[in-house]
């Protein structure tokens, strides 16, 4: 019975080596990589408390409102476990195949006595030289190779099928870049695609509201293609109750706008929040955003138990005054609520892990295929 890449070598014209498969997070030495990234300017404040200079206890605040209704009732998470599964030939050039778990959730708590998953989008991936197709039309060549795929005898007997074949760049590599990146991003690009859509479908079903906010564990700090920037208004307005809560950033990125920033998020005490800032990015127009840090726990480590918390700037004052300073102390006495039971021992994270969100990122992970199911397909 011909596996995976035996089909697909045998479709594209292509010789695949039978190479040694590995998962690529559990073979790579771990890289530090922020959530944030790099190319933002800082405007100003982004709060309308332009009073704020120095650092705002939340601790009165989050005790008055433990134990009733809590702000936030959904939790999202994102992630994709990859695999180098393969080498392929073509053209005299051997390039590597890439291939994906995505794992994308959403949990719901109703009560403090009931939590449960709602929402799930687990596909099967792989990511291929665009050079694989020798026609023009790439979309319809990996479409009809991907029907023809999830035909297979291995795939039918599993019940399992694959959702996307995503064509990477085969253009020669320079300096540091490596195709097995290109193949990964890919990936990690698709996984992107099921939080926004994920999001845009709470919206529809009116799950998300001023009552029922949602924390996204990660920056907000999407790419947008160009369909999406025709309706930017409409996509922001669907994350006007939407919070990125970050755990691995970047102390300096702010650092343009004040040289301390560092220093001043190492120094919080716990409990307390920074002023909030605004700030753009080139790469996402006409999006504006409100970001600040906030310590959860006190830990040895400067920067343990610390979140940076962002939020897209939705309305047209939002973006003139910036977001509403109350909302900021909502927002911020409600997450320092969710810090409790801590999952130590469980996770090497855990001073900055919301227990939501724990939750919801084993649950998607209960839900992949085991590494060596998933490798002997190929």
């Amino acid at each position: 019975m011909d596996k995976v890449l035996d089909y697909i070598a045998k479709e594209t014209n292509g010789k695949n080596y039978k190479s040694y498969k590995f998962c690529i997070e559990n073979i790579e030495v771990p890289r530090l990589e922020y959530e944030d990234k790099q190319d933002i300017i800082v405007k100003r404040i982004g709060e309308t408390d332009r009073s704020l200079k120095k650092s705002k206890s939340l601790k009165s605040l989050a005790s008055k409102i433990a134990g009733k209704d809590p702000l936030f009732k959904y939790f999202l998470d994102g992630s994709r476990r990859t695999y180098k599964v393969d080498d392929i030939a073509y053209q005299k050039k051997i390039y590597p195949v890439i291939a994906g778990q995505i794992g994308v959730g959403v949990c719901y708590r109703e009560n403090k006595d009931s939590f449960k998953a709602v929402e799930l989008h687990n596909p099967l991936v792989i990511s291929l030289p665009a050079v694989a197709n020798s026609d023009s039309n790439d979309e319809l060549f990996f479409n009809d190779l991907l029907s023809g795929l999830n035909k297979q005898e291995i795939l039918k007997k599993q019940n399992l099928k694959f959702e996307k074949i995503l064509p990477y760049k085969f253009s020669s590599i320079k300096d540091n870049d490596k195709y097995e990146d290109r193949g990964v991003a890919k990936i990690q690009d698709e996984m992107i695609k099921h939080e926004k859509l994920t999001v845009k479908e709470l919206v529809r079903q009116k799950k998300l509201n001023t009552g029922s906010y949602l924390i996204k564990d990660g920056s907000l700090e999407y790419e947008w293609d160009k369909t999406d920037l025709k309706n930017i208004s409409s996509i922001k307005s669907n994350y006007a109750s939407v919070v990125g809560v970050s755990k691995m950033f970047n102390p300096e990125s702010l650092s343009s706008y004040n040289k301390n920033i560092s220093r001043i998020i190492a120094d919080l005490p716990e409990f307390h929040r920074t002023p909030a800032f605004m700030y753009e990015t080139e790469r996402i127009q006409d999006v504006k955003f409100a970001v600040w840090y906030l310590r959860i726990r006190k830990t040895v480590s400067p920067f343990d138990g610390v979140l940076k918390i962002e939020k897209i700037l939705v309305w047209e004052k939002e973006e003139e005054d910036g977001l509403d300073s109350d909302e900021i102390d909502l927002i911020s006495a409600n997450i320092i609520n969710e810090r409790n039971p801590v999952c130590y021992g469980q996770d090497n994270r855990w001073a900055k892990h919301l227990y939501p969100i724990f939750l919801t990122e084993q649950y998607i992970k209960s839900k992949y295929l085991s590494d060596y199911h998933f490798i002997n397909l190929f």
